[in-house]
């Protein structure tokens, strides 16, 4: 089943409904930065992204700097946004 990438309208919609997130400079990925107390947590909080990422078979690109962790959502199948990055980044949001 092939992926299909969003329209221009579409991803707009989708970033009105993530108000955290930002789409990257070539318009084909959305990308947050998270912050924590410590890195025990932000750690913990990668796990949890972890555990939802296997279950949506959908991986993001991240980093992890101490406290902070970035992340970037983009569809590679596609050749940049989906509905399965809007997916992750809405059950990202509700881990934090």
């Amino acid at each position: 089943m092939a992926v299909e990438r969003l329209s221009a309208d579409e991803v707009e919609q989708v970033l009105a409904e993530l108000s955290e997130w930002t789409l990257r400079e070539d318009g084909l990925a959305i990308a947050r930065k998270f912050k924590f107390r410590n890195f025990s947590e932000a750690w913990g909080f990668m796990a949890r992204v972890a555990l939802v990422a296997e279950k949506q078979d959908h991986h993001p690109e991240w980093s992890n700097v101490y406290n902070r962790v970035s992340i970037t959502l983009t569809t590679h199948d596609a050749g940049g946004l989906s509905e399965r990055d809007a997916k992750m980044a809405k059950a990202i949001d509700r881990l934090v």
